[in-house]
């Protein structure tokens, strides 16, 4: 068939759904239904796997931590520094962490208290909204500063600036010299209410001197799997047949284990909007099936004044693939618009991507050929005698 054929077919095809708008209409709400169910879906979790992965990355980049179990396998001043010289380490911050009770004037609460030194702020991505973040200077004079997170900093100051006051901890007076940044809660736990002071003066406000818990940097995120080899291998050079008294993990490891159950709800929700394509080409082929029946003695003079068998079959294919097409896009229309609504109604993150929706019109496209190939065939093969004799 030439191109002057196809679009003649193309525009009978457009001219007989234009006849019978409503049932047309009905037809491409299947698919409508299901373009925009598999784009919403899809979205909403690939939006949360995003949140995720962006909840991870303000735990610090290229992040490996390593904690300790018991007194007697803390991790000295000496050990820390032989880790801190391994090739691919940036930077090492080791911490105290402990709950303390926070006061300021008739304002008293419980604080999460974090003794570590200026690496901190490298290694963790912290960063000061207000003032400075401690310095190594603050650590070795054991300086009586803290820097405090955002929603401590509203609880005891509200909207007034805390740098250069004081606040108490566990009775002893600390000048505030910096406020954090916002980090909101991540996994679960809430990165504002804190307070961060120097190493040494942390290991007094918890009574303890041990350090069970160190945050590593690696200079790349190509050398993660080097650097955390390199430090396993140290770690078990300074813990001897305690391997099962240490733990190094790799933030890497968490990203891999979050993407691979993020990607399997992506697909699961992409599934389940799939079959709603699927009952809508049933629908489809329903509606072109009764098309076929009405249309019988069209058909029959059609083939009786030369039509071959391949025009009636193209025509009543082009009107399933118009069916459907139209409906996938409208259906990309839909599905756009009530992501965007339920994104700012249920504060979801949705996260839109043009591969979802090509895929998802495509498939609507091919679900139109395959659904409309079994109609199209009938009429095609209907004998033209028949056909002009039928009521």
């Amino acid at each position: 068939m030439n191109l002057l054929g196809i679009i003649q077919s193309i525009k009978m095809a457009l001219r007989s759904i234009r006849g019978n708008k409503l049932r047309s209409a009905l037809t491409m709400l299947g698919m409508i239904i299901g373009v925009s169910s598999v784009i919403i879906l899809v979205s909403i979790a690939q939006g949360s796997a995003k949140n995720v992965t962006s909840q991870i990355n303000q735990l610090g980049t290229n992040l490996l931590t390593i904690n300790t179990f018991g007194s007697d396998l803390a991790l000295s001043e000496d050990k820390i520094d032989e880790l801190s010289k391994l090739n691919g380490v940036k930077a090492i911050s080791p911490v105290v962490s402990g709950r303390v009770n926070v006061k300021k004037d008739k304002n008293s609460s419980q604080v999460t208290l974090t003794g570590t030194n200026a690496a901190y702020s490298t290694v963790r991505d912290t960063k000061v909204s207000a003032g400075r973040f401690i310095t190594d200077l603050d650590n070795e004079y054991r300086q009586k500063i803290v820097v405090i997170g955002a929603d401590t900093a509203s609880t005891f100051f509200g909207a007034e600036n805390p740098v250069g006051q004081y606040i108490q901890i566990e009775g002893t007076s600390f000048k505030v010299v910096g406020v954090l940044v916002s980090k909101g809660s991540s996994l679960g736990q809430s990165g504002d209410n804190v307070v961060i002071v120097p190493l040494s003066t942390g290991q007094r406000l918890v009574k303890s001197t041990t350090i069970n818990q160190v945050y590593l940097q690696g200079k790349s995120e190509d050398q993660m799997d080097y650097v955390m080899n390199e430090v396993e291998m140290k770690m078990a050079s300074l813990f001897p047949n305690k391997s099962d008294s240490y733990s190094v993990t790799n933030q890497q490891d968490l990203m891999d284990t979050m993407s691979s159950v993020t990607d399997t709800m992506t697909m699961m929700l992409g599934g389940i909007a799939s079959i709603s394509l699927l009952v809508g080409g049933i629908g489809i082929m329903n509606i072109m099936l009764v098309s076929v029946s009405e249309r019988t003695k069209e058909i029959g003079i059609r083939k009786a004044i030369g039509a071959k068998r391949r025009d009636v079959l193209l025509q009543f294919l082009i009107e399933a693939v118009v069916l459907s097409g139209v409906g996938g896009v409208i259906g990309i229309l839909a599905g756009v618009g009530i992501g965007k609504i339920l994104s700012s109604l249920l504060s979801l993150t949705v996260s839109f991507t043009s591969s979802v929706m090509v895929l998802s019109f495509l498939f609507s496209l091919a679900v139109g050929v395959i659904f409309g190939v079994f109609p199209a065939n009938k009429a095609s093969k209907l004998n033209p005698i028949q056909a002009l004799r039928y009521e």
